[in-house]
């Protein structure tokens, strides 16, 4: 830039003289030639000092001209940024294909008539079930101000069944002859659409469904939050969220919340949940607030939560360090109940058993006394702690419900009769999980040892509502799948304790037994080894081998031949995994159950000996899109 300047300033020095001649005066012979040749030096110098400027003020337009869309951009996305600051989305949408063969492992029906998986109404020979469902599930984040904000969960299409709401299920039923709408299709086969999922028309449940919604706040001292949420401790044994990919369940609760940190790394949070609140006032037609009419039938739980945990990023940056992370804590819930209004929440809606209400006349509604004096108060403490270093992890959780029910009745007509009798809870359950990385960290080698307590009444105990079969002495018979784990009759109780603990349903250990056949952990020891290799970035296969086994095999279905066995069954699964860093993510699992003497049962054409157990296997395929 200097070079330009100065030959530019020459330039213009020179012209001067140089026009005084008007480009006519005469040279001498002697200096013509060096006179020509600083002449076009100085010529040669001032265009390229023309072309020097010319481009340099054309760099600077362009330099300007930049300058002014960035800026434009800048305040567009400043703009931008503002508006997705104060709206934030999180969520997935999950596709899933399926095929369930033999879950019922060719035993018939059980002595009460419950058969182990339900069967195809066509035929009894049909027993694969394949289809493909799926779920929306979206999070928005609306923050009020930095410290205020408002949270929530919404699910569309849950676990919907692709081809289950056909148009053709709006063409049955005309009530009369102006209804011809109604006959747009009159076979199924002919039906070229889906008709939106709507809750007692088509489907149980709407297409959108608000599932949770919450507030949180930002205090000096602490976080507070309140509304319905979910609920999740430790490795999700007893309170789960059920916010992984493949769950489908989850706890929700309403809850009011306070999360405090009194030193760093302590957290410390007393909670209230309100778990039922049972018979409400009449809904006006046209909306209006409703309010609890009792207080007496409410459930409600105190909760205080105490934990020593690291954030995600002091947990990686003491990893990296090849640091010791240690996090532990105690969760412990008393959860009481003085009245239960049974009747009114064991039946359909609008069936339930009418209540008494006070419509501002003499006389109020009818009476209906559905009512059961339950006085129960349980105790759940929920021990979590995890040792991790940068190439293992050991992380346990120990969980207990103790206490007891008054009253067992299961009706209102019942409480004060022969089933006025008393339960006590008492029930035990532990994970432990541990994991080596070898090479790099790209093969994981782990181990997972899992119990819950379990019951010598007949049955699991993950359905206790089913009906059972009684002996002429109103004992019940053995060799159901599931039922009651108490065992008490009009004169007293021989077994008045529930030991069976349950696992929360989505705590997922395999693909078969617990997750699909006997829907949930319970009353069952299991030992599981497992092992995973990432074959490159993102993309990962693994394979588990679990055995189950039942506490008592008194609560097995295979009792019922009168041999007790409680080894359950051995199943294998193994699958792959892909993943990218934009979202997408695809897994295929594979997985077969060898059944063992736990399900075993009698020939019904030759009762003298057992019938053959087929193996069930499982095809399930998991793919979508987070965000």
């Amino acid at each position: 830039m200097p070079r330009i300047v100065m030959t530019f300033l020459i330039a213009l020095a020179a012209l001067p003289a140089f026009a005084q001649d008007g480009g006519t005066a005469p040279i001498s012979l002697s200096n013509s030639s060096a006179t020509l040749t600083e002449a076009e030096a100085i010529r040669r110098d001032l265009d390229a000092a023309r072309r020097e400027v010319k481009e340099m003020r054309e760099e600077m337009r362009a330099q300007l001209a930049t300058q002014s869309v960035s800026q434009g951009w800048q305040e567009d996305w400043v703009d931008e940024k503002r508006k997705l600051e104060l709206v934030t989305f999180d969520g997935y949408l999950r596709v899933r294909p399926e095929m369930f063969y033999k879950f019922n492992l060719n035993r018939p029906a059980d002595v009460a008539g419950y058969t182990l998986w339900p069967s195809s109404p066509l035929s009894a020979a049909e027993r694969t079930n394949a289809g493909v469902n799926m779920r929306f599930r979206f999070e928005p984040t609306i923050n009020i101000s930095e410290e205020v904000r408002i949270r929530g969960q919404i699910d569309a299409l849950d676990n919907l069944v692709w081809g289950s709401t056909p148009d053709y299920a709006f063409s049955r039923g005309g009530a009369n002859g102006n209804s011809y709408w109604y006959d747009r299709n009159e076979f199924s086969v002919l039906s070229a659409s889906q008709a939106p999922q709507q809750a007692g028309i088509n489907s149980l449940s709407g297409s959108v469904n608000v599932k949770r919604l919450w507030g949180e706040v930002e205090t000096p001292v602490g976080i507070l939050r309140f509304g319905r949420m979910g609920s999740h401790w430790g490795l999700g044994m007893l309170h789960n969220d059920g916010n992984g990919l493949d769950n489908d369940w989850g706890d929700t609760v309403d809850r009011v919340m306070f999360n405090a940190e009194p030193l760093p790394g302590f957290y410390v949070t007393p909670m209230l949940d309100f778990n039922v609140e049972s018979i409400l006032s009449p809904r006006m037609p046209s909306g209006g607030q409703q309010f609890d009419l009792s207080n007496s039938d409410d459930s409600h739980s105190f909760i205080l939560a105490v934990a020593r945990r690291d954030t995600d990023t002091e947990r990686l940056a003491k990893l990296d360090n090849n640091d010791t992370v240690f996090n532990y804590g105690l969760h412990f819930t008393y959860r009481v109940q003085r009245n239960d209004s049974i009747d009114y929440l064991s039946k359909p809606l609008g069936q339930d058993s009418p209540v008494t209400v006070n419509d501002g006349q003499a006389s109020g509604s009818t009476v209906g006394s559905g009512f059961v004096q339950r006085d129960a108060k349980l105790f759940m403490p929920d021990l979590w702690a995890k040792i991790e270093k940068k190439n293992w992890r050991i992380e346990a959780e120990f969980a207990s419900v103790l206490g007891f029910i008054t009253n067992r009745a299961l009706s209102g007509g019942d409480a004060s009769t022969i089933q006025n009798q008393r339960l006590d809870v008492w029930q035990f359950a532990a994970v432990v999980q541990g994991e080596y990385k070898l090479l790099n960290g790209d093969l994981e080698l782990g181990a997972e040892v899992g119990f819950a307590s379990g019951d010598k009444a007949p049955g699991f105990g993950n359905y206790p509502r089913r009906t059972q079969k009684l002996n002429p002495d109103q004992t019940q018979v053995a060799g159901v799948i599931d039922g009651p784990q108490y065992n008490c009759t009009p004169s007293g109780c021989v077994d008045n304790t529930l030991r069976a603990f349950r696992f929360n349903r989505d705590y997922r250990v395999d693909m078969i037994l617990y997750r699909e056949i006997l829907g949930g952990i319970t009353d069952s020891f299991y030992i599981k080894p497992r092992a995973s290799y990432r074959i490159t970035t993102g993309f990962h296969a693994f394979a588990a081998l679990i055995y189950s086994r039942a506490i008592y095999a008194e609560s097995t279905p295979g009792s019922s031949t009168g041999t007790l066995d409680p080894n359950l069954g051995v199943e294998l699964n193994g699958g792959a995994r892909f993943e990218t860093e934009d979202g997408f993510f695809a897994q295929v699992q594979y997985g077969i159950l060898f059944p063992l003497a736990g399900f075993a049962a009698l020939d019904p054409a030759n009762p003298t000996v057992n019938k053959a157990l087929d193996f069930a296997q499982a095809v399930r395929g998991t793919f979508g899109i987070r965000f």
